[in-house]
């Protein structure tokens, strides 16, 4: 005969005497310290991480204090864990001669990676244009693989523009800026690394990305042998002779050599220059008060003169 007593199945032991709390508390991540040998970096990450000042400082306070903020990493199926958010705390980490180092450890996919990789990064002050510019293309490419439709070269407006209003969500930047940047990929590294030394100003170097790989090549020899850099409506002439495809090497070094009137309106002295005038005390806000009624006294006294 059998049984009408339905099967009781029995909870595991562990979750009989486990409290709600617990459960929830075996949910969250939990910070690791991972030995910094496996960690490595994120894949083609375009921030630099350098050994300045600001590096060295915040090694001495790892040194002190400890890595404060952990990082995230991710694992790497060919082993170890790739970094994400962390890289500058991990290089001071390797400067304070520490082992390991604080990381959250999270699974994640390379478009979800790459857009916490940029987000984490791009609030810092610092950032060179490049690496803003890389950046931004990064998380467009990793946006648009998520499904949203893009079209940031583009200056129509309405849904293309639903990613660049996605990423300027959380960037410091507006959309029309986040484009602006994602164009200065197109320059020859040369002409880049000028931007990021403030050689050439951001607006110039917008324009000069739509020239020809082999035209920037050129542009290079003419700013070589004028030694001048353009200015915002050099660079856009050259843009529109290389649309109109009479843009020329010795068309280049015309253009740069012409005088600009910046330079014929300005008159510029380094404090150097007058420091040897004025007393240690004076500030350079003093210094150019003084020159002023100085000036000022120069002129009554000529008016004076021609007056007799």
């Amino acid at each position: 005969m059998k049984s009408s007593a339905k099967k009781v199945e029995l909870a595991p032991y562990d979750d009989l005497f486990s409290t709600e709390e617990s459960r929830q508390d075996a949910k969250l991540e939990k910070v690791r310290e991972i030995p910094l040998s496996e960690l490595h970096p994120f894949k083609n990450h375009p921030f630099k991480v350098k050994d300045d000042e600001a590096m060295m400082e915040t090694a001495d306070s790892v040194r002190q204090y400890g890595v404060l903020v952990p990082a995230i990493a991710r694992p790497d199926p060919e082993g170890g864990y790739e970094l994400v958010a962390g890289h500058r705390r991990h290089r001071a980490s390797e400067l304070a001669e520490k082992e390991t180092m604080p990381v959250i450890v999270r699974d994640l996919d390379d478009d979800a990676a790459t857009i916490i990789m940029v987000d984490s990064n791009l609030q810092r002050e610092s950032l060179l244009p490049s690496e803003r510019a890389f950046a931004y293309k990064m998380k467009l490419e990793a946006v648009k693989h998520q499904g949203a439709r893009t079209d940031l070269t583009s200056a129509q407006v309405g849904p293309k523009l639903t990613a660049a209003e996605k990423i300027a969500e959380n960037s410091p930047d507006s959309k029309s800026q986040i484009k602006r940047y994602i164009r200065l990929t197109e320059l020859i590294p040369e002409l880049l690394d000028m931007v990021d030394e403030k050689k050439i100003a951001l607006n110039p170097a917008y324009e000069l990305s739509f020239l020809k790989k082999e035209e920037q090549r050129d542009l290079l020899d003419a700013m070589d042998s004028e030694q001048a850099t353009p200015s915002l409506s050099q660079a856009q002439r050259l843009k529109k002779y290389s649309q109109e495809g009479h843009l020329t090497l010795d068309m280049m070094r015309v253009i740069m050599g012409e005088e600009k009137k910046s330079d014929l309106d300005r008159v510029t002295f380094t404090s150097d220059t007058l420091r040897k005038y004025f007393p240690k005390s004076y500030t350079p806000q003093r210094m150019q008060e003084t020159i002023i009624k100085l000036l000022e006294a120069w002129q009554k006294k000529r008016q004076r003169d021609q007056e007799r």
